[in-house]
């Protein structure tokens, strides 16, 4: 009769440490954003974050939304891409709503306009929501085309992933080019790395398709690169100080 109790207990535990990992799952993702955010209202700048980051996170969790629908995973990373999704859109919004606000030119870019030069440069927030919607109907489009072929399957749970995995490449890069972290958040990328391990571990234990721990260890390695640049221009501008 204990040992039946026992196992009980035992059981309700692991449960609720279940539901608390998918939790975290969920809306983990979307937490070292709000450091950036915050950031982004107080100094009224959004020269310290690239918002290509949302770009490549946007495009990893449209695919892999389509991908779900190819080959069903856990119901919590679908949750997980619909809430990244918004919290993206939100970020976009507020950079929309700073550099318009910040602009000394009247001139607008706007996604009809065409110009190679200037693709996810817009100054309206309305162009990347459409972006998104007519890169979501190509997707919607192929995908019932080819959904019954494994092999594709698979190469969008890959590309999904793929992009997923270069999430930290746009702020490494704008790091680079300003060859400074100013104006970006340390708590946003610490964040990011907690994320990253917490995740990877989840999807290893929940033995997730492959694509999934690949993917989270590639981000970790990113992370890491981009403390060092942290490190290293803090470094740098103390020894330009001293």
């Amino acid at each position: 009769m204990m040992d039946a109790l026992q196992e009980e207990e035992t059981e309700s535990a692991w449960m609720l440490l279940s539901w608390l990992a998918s939790f975290v799952m969920v809306f983990g993702g979307s937490l070292p954003y709000l450091p950036q955010y915050q950031e982004i209202r107080r100094s009224r700048n959004t020269e310290g974050f690239s918002t290509r980051v949302c770009l490549v996170l946007l495009i990893a969790n449209i695919l892999r939304i389509f991908f779900w629908i190819g080959k069903q995973f856990e119901l919590t990373l679908l949750l997980q891409s619909v809430v990244m999704i918004l919290t993206m859109f939100a970020m976009l919004h507020l950079c929309c709503t700073v550099q318009n606000t910040n602009r000394v030119s009247t001139k607008r870019r706007r996604l009809t306009d065409l110009e190679p030069c200037h693709i996810w440069k817009w100054s309206a927030f309305e162009d990347y929501l459409l972006f998104c919607f007519g890169f979501s109907v190509v997707c919607a489009v192929v995908t019932m085309l080819l959904l019954d072929y494994a092999v594709f399957v698979e190469m969008l749970g890959s590309l999904a992933v793929m992009f997923e995995a270069m999430l930290g490449v746009p702020q490494l890069l704008q790091n680079l080019h300003n060859r400074s972290t100013k104006g970006m958040s340390v708590k946003m990328v610490l964040l990011w790395t907690a994320g990253d391990v917490f995740k990877t571990t989840y999807f290893v234990m929940n033995q997730s398709p492959c694509q999934f721990w690949m993917c989270g260890s590639v981000q970790i390695l990113i992370d890491v690169a981009i403390l060092l640049q942290v490190l290293f221009y803090s470094r740098d501008a103390l020894t330009k100080l001293g």
